[in-house]
């Protein structure tokens, strides 16, 4: 089950991307020669109209061959017929060019915000809890700060009870002295702690509820002195998260889209974040654990269908999203062979009048492909590290 709903998750990502290019060109006239699921070899194909539907050996991925997609392709201007010349991408006009590379980047932003607005309305408007990386605030909507159990220590109070990780921890409590718990609710690490601390070897309750699967519960434990961090726990490790509210009307009409900014822009920092950690550590460490392939995301599911429970479809729903915004920004990165790089050469063509140099563009797209391709590698290798370690 999780290996075919990777693979319709996967479909999803690479169709809606390249149906982007796909629809776009035939709009504008321009020959689409392939429209291809994974990269060659091809393993069957069938052509439809004008255009052949394939599928290849190597799953992780697509594309679409668009006719003339480089000049040399196409020959001199003596080779083409004048409708053939018509149908070739490379003597479309650079504003056509460019909304051909970017509409698959706009596809996958449009498949997220449909998947955001179905989600959030059946949660009245509020996002699942998203961990925090550092300390940001999401620019639309109200926030809310929650903790989120990350790590249960060994032979501790906490691992006595059913305290599971991805527990959000909504309350704590203690009784008072007519033998009623005063609760009162949790937004900050030190705020538990303190609480914790104060309450050595006295039976304290928390209510849970789980990141993963939405269960709620209430627990007992009693904090006990722990000799090295010269304080009582109960052996938790927090992580600081939020949750998004779409209050206003407004809000809740645009809310497919204000979520998908939030969580577009809240990637972009925590790339930078992780960027900056590995430069600070000189290391690569903090970048390999906090990124993931193919084969760490199909873990990802895989957990996610065993653990979810009632809110399988929704935890689902909310991965595909986030993974199309993902797509959407690497392949906005002015990096040879992805979208954005395609679209800079585009761009200095309708800046200059004049196209980018052939022989560069050919070793910058080669380049880049066989960089992509050496990283897709090494990402999975980092991704089977992760797992068996």
């Amino acid at each position: 089950m999780s290996i075919i709903i990777f693979l319709i998750i996967l479909g999803i990502l690479v169709l809606v991307h390249e149906f982007g290019h796909f629809i776009a060109a035939k709009k504008n006239g321009v020959l689409v020669e392939e429209f291809g699921f994974g990269f060659p070899p091809r393993l069957i194909g069938k052509k439809i109209g004008e255009t052949i539907y394939s599928f290849n050996l190597i799953p992780f991925g697509g594309f679409v061959k668009l006719f003339g997609e480089e000049y040399k392709e196409v020959g001199t201007d003596r080779d083409l017929t004048a409708a053939r010349k018509k149908r070739a991408f490379v003597y479309k006009p650079p504003s056509i060019k460019a909304l051909i590379i970017v509409a698959g980047v706009l596809m996958n932003i449009i498949l997220a915000v449909f998947l955001y607005y179905f989600t959030l309305s059946l949660n009245n408007f509020r996002s699942e809890p998203l961990p925090l990386l550092n300390n940001y605030s999401f620019r639309f909507g109200k926030q809310e700060n929650r903790i989120v159990v990350g790590d249960i220590s060994p032979n501790s109070p906490a691992s006595q009870t059913k305290i599971q990780i991805g527990d959000i921890a909504m309350q704590a409590g203690a009784k008072n002295t007519g033998e009623n718990i005063d609760w009162f609710s949790i937004s900050r690490p030190d705020q538990f702690i303190d609480f914790v601390k104060n309450s050595q070897d006295k039976e304290i309750y928390l209510q849970l509820e789980n990141l993963i699967n939405g269960e709620t519960k209430t627990i007992q434990v009693t904090p006990k002195y722990d000799q090295k961090l010269k304080r009582a726990i109960i052996g938790i490790n927090l992580i600081e998260a939020v949750v998004i509210t779409y209050d206003t009307p407004a809000d809740r009409v645009f809310s497919g889209f204000l979520h998908s900014y939030n969580i577009s822009a809240y990637n972009v920092s925590g790339l930078r974040y992780l960027f900056a950690q590995s430069f600070k550590q000189k290391s690569v460490e903090p970048i390999a654990q906090g990124s993931a392939g193919p084969i760490g995301i199909f873990k990802l599911v895989s957990e996610l269908v065993e653990s979810s429970g009632k809110k399988v479809v929704i935890n689902l729903l909310n991965l595909l999203a986030l993974l199309s915004l993902s797509l959407a920004i690497i392949n906005m990165i002015p990096f040879p062979a992805l979208d954005g790089g395609r679209f800079v050469m585009v761009l200095y063509e309708w800046i200059t009048g004049r196209r980018f140099n052939a022989v560069i563009e050919k070793y910058l797209v080669v380049g880049g492909f066989l960089f992509l391709m050496v990283l897709a590698l090494l990402v999975a290798m980092n991704d089977i590290i992760k797992i068996y370690r």
